[in-house]
């Protein structure tokens, strides 16, 4: 498997999460983005490389060149490698992160109720199983 410079990590059964890694697979037209859910043993092993404490689970992570971003931070380098003009939401990296993530966190510890839950991981369609790593 060849794997991407460029990783996010989400949480598998959480139906807001997934929607996210749909949406920028659809705009992500060169496929340089690859996925693992946080569950995957894949997932685990990028946890612990990056040592990264367990209460992360309620945010996405993306990996990009060996360093890591959280929440807020982490949309908001994902929206710049897109298509269609997302990348514009970038600017918003100049509010002070600790504001940011407040309204991320919001949404984060709720999504649940707000969107739903599986009782398992996504399972990707054969036609983009590649940009998941396990």
């Amino acid at each position: 498997m060849n794997i991407s410079d460029k990783i996010v990590l989400f949480d598998g059964v959480c139906n807001l999460c997934n929607g996210f890694v749909r949406f920028i697979i659809r705009r992500d037209q060169n496929a340089r983005i690859s996925f693992a859910p946080i569950q995957s043993p894949f997932g685990q092993s990028l946890y612990k490389k990056f040592i990264l404490p367990a209460e992360n689970i309620d945010s996405v992570i993306y990996i990009v060149d060996n360093k890591h971003y959280l929440r807020s931070s982490a949309v908001l380098h994902i929206l710049k490698e897109l298509r269609g003009g997302w990348g514009l939401f970038y600017g918003l990296i100049i509010i002070p992160r600790f504001i940011r993530d407040f309204f991320y966190n919001l949404i984060a510890r709720r999504r649940y109720i707000f969107f739903g839950k599986r009782e398992t991981c996504m399972v990707p369609l054969p036609e983009i199983q590649n940009r998941f790593l396990s």
